[in-house]
């Protein structure tokens, strides 16, 4: 028998899903001149063919309406050594892009420099989820890093981590 949906605690929800390892990405964007940014870690691929992915964002963010006004974003996924960058994009309302060096993407997006790697996109859906929105985006165009030897930023239990190297 299952419990009604009210019957789950928010924080003993979040609890359970901080269980979950996560990487961690900017999602950026530029309008009027002015880039916009946020750290996200709810991130995955939808689909390859066409290439799509999604995100979700709280409903009443204060980036993302400028986004969709856009019409387009990018996805800086983070790198090991960039916590400071995860950590500056969390935070509402400070000057996010002080002393963050960048440049444009081919479709005019903010990267975010030695970031791991990066997908440009075109908003292609979204969908109300609760008190989030799904945003879908066509991948137009993307950068791997070639180093190898480069690790992502991992969230897990509340803390950011590291991936040891595989083995074989």
């Amino acid at each position: 028998m299952s419990l009604p949906c009210n019957a789950i605690e928010p924080l003993r929800f979040r609890e359970a899903l901080g269980h979950y390892a996560s990487g961690i990405t900017v999602i950026t964007s530029l309008i009027d001149d002015e880039p916009l940014g946020f750290t996200c870690q709810s991130f995955y691929s939808v689909s390859m063919s066409p290439p799509l992915v999604s995100f979700s964002v709280m409903a009443n963010s204060y980036s993302y309406p400028k986004i969709r006004r856009a019409g387009r974003f990018a996805v800086n996924i983070l790198s090991g050594e960039q916590i400071s960058i995860s950590n500056t994009f969390a935070r509402q309302g400070a000057d996010k892009w002080n002393d963050v060096e960048w440049h444009a993407s081919p479709l005019g997006n903010p990267i975010i420099d030695n970031s791991l790697h990066w997908l440009d996109c075109e908003i292609h859906a979204e969908h109300v989820a609760g008190d989030h929105l799904i945003v879908i985006g066509e991948v137009k165009a993307l950068r791997v890093q070639e180093n190898v030897a480069a690790r992502p930023l991992l969230y897990f239990k509340g803390r950011y981590c590291n991936l040891s190297m595989p083995t074989e």
